[in-house]
């Protein structure tokens, strides 16, 4: 397989790597979202959803992903 092909893009290393991050208080981590990559909290938060089902994600970062994925699973439960 071609590297390329299999390596994340720069955004998606970017929202891994701030999701990896712990944020002060309330309202700093979309602040960051916007200042740092560009984009309003709500498509960072659609592209993120959209990462923790990508198998490439997933090799990138597996301790991050996979506790997204916990919490995501532990909100879909409380619905």
């Amino acid at each position: 397989m071609d590297d390329d092909q299999d390596a994340l893009g720069r955004r998606e290393r970017d929202i891994l790597a701030l999701e990896r991050r712990g944020f002060p208080g309330p309202g700093a981590k979309e602040r960051a979202i916007r200042e740092e990559l560009g984009l309003s909290p709500v498509r960072y938060y659609q592209l993120l959803n959209a990462l923790l089902d990508d198998t490439r994600a997933l090799a990138h970062d597996p301790v991050t992903v996979n506790r997204l994925r916990r919490v995501r699973q532990a909100r879909r439960g409380e619905r």
